[in-house]
């Protein structure tokens, strides 16, 4: 219910019908004054994502201390006191990418909070001090057979793009300047490429041709262009989950493709819900570095893979002998459907470049 003041007129405003009481009994639109402030439109933008009137919190604690409740208790049709899991998941994923997306930053050197050199991100090379730098550049050079001299930071950045190039442009330890280059090979080659081989080189003599040999600016919108296509992975990975779900659970002919469906949903939604407190946790400890943040963050993801065992268990009713068996053949088939999306998704970035 709304805090604006109920208008004198009982006409409703949206399809003309009187009114008897707060709300129209034909539309079901409520009977206030239209004018209102940002503040109530911001408020009334909150509740109607997460229906703070209690629906939210109480769908939230069932999902994490009741798995496979939820999901239950939608295919039953008790679903009136809960966020409907659609909703939810569409603000529960929108709130963790953005989230996840401000955690992993990209540039030139790929991702930051990645592993680049020797172990060391971009971040912890730059912050350190003069003594910690000369040592760590002369480790690298004594590794690649150079003279064991330190190199200044402009040096070790020539250092790093250099290494990241190669390779990068490189077609069968060759560098073609040119289609023409190549196609002139081609014609000289005993084994020629195939068709699907041919379109992808054309596409690396593509992309040279544009970044100029820029290896360092080409990883970071490759990898940009994949890291932002991890919600529709997720979300086309989503009706695979169901569908895996089905084929195990195919004698249970109670269950619809839209109970594993909900199922999926639920499971999703607390995957993100957890992965935020993994990722909150490990940005404190970047900073305080304490040994045990990290043991805290290994128990909690693998309490991800519990909950799941746990959640199909109560939603499915099964033996746990079958649930377990279940559990190890729905997470293998994940992994393999995942895999599939994923090189598809990292074709089709090179495609975008």
């Amino acid at each position: 219910m709304s805090h604006l003041k109920e208008r004198a007129q009982k006409n409703c405003l949206n399809c003309n019908s009187i009114v008897q009481g707060r709300y129209c009994h034909n539309c079901g639109q409520e009977n206030i004054e239209p004018k209102e402030t940002v503040w109530h439109l911001v408020s009334h933008f909150f509740q109607d994502i997460t229906h703070f009137d209690g629906k939210f919190f109480s769908t939230i604690k069932y999902l994490f201390t009741k798995p496979g409740f939820l999901s239950r208790e939608y295919m039953e049709g008790r679903r009136a006191r809960y966020v409907n899991p659609v909703r939810l998941y569409v603000f529960t994923s929108a709130f963790f990418f953005l989230l996840f997306f401000s955690f992993f930053k990209v540039d030139k050197h790929g991702l930051v909070n990645g592993v680049t050199v020797n172990g060391k991100t971009v971040a912890q090379i730059e912050a350190m001090d003069s003594l910690a730098f000369d040592a760590f550049t002369k480790r690298i050079n004594k590794e690649d057979g150079k003279n064991a001299l330190p190199m200044t930071r402009k040096e070790f950045q020539h250092y790093f793009d250099s290494t990241l190039n190669k390779g990068f442009i490189q077609i069968n330890d060759e560098k073609y300047e040119s289609k023409a280059q190549y196609d002139s090979a081609q014609k000289m080659a005993k084994n020629k490429d195939g068709v699907i081989a041919r379109a992808f080189n054309y596409k690396i003599i593509e992309i040279n041709e544009r970044y100029k040999k820029e290896g360092g600016i080409v990883l970071k919108e490759y990898i940009s262009i994949i890291l932002h296509s991890l919600p529709q992975m997720f979300f086309i990975l989503l009706p695979f989950f169901a569908l895996i779900l089905k084929l195990l659970y195919s004698r249970k002919k109670e269950y619809y493709y839209v109970n594993h469906s909900i199922f999926s949903i639920h499971f999703y939604i607390f995957t993100f819900l957890t992965t935020l407190v993994v990722l909150l946790l490990d940005k404190i400890n970047t900073s305080l570095q304490w040994r045990f943040i990290t043991y805290i963050n290994l128990l909690i993801e693998l309490s991800i893979f519990f909950y799941l065992y746990k959640s199909m268990h109560n939603f499915y009713r099964g033996g746990r002998a079958i649930t377990m068996l279940k559990f190890f053949l729905l997470c293998l088939s994940l992994l393999i459907t995942f895999i599939v999306i994923f090189l598809f998704f990292i074709l089709y970035s090179l495609y975008k470049l």
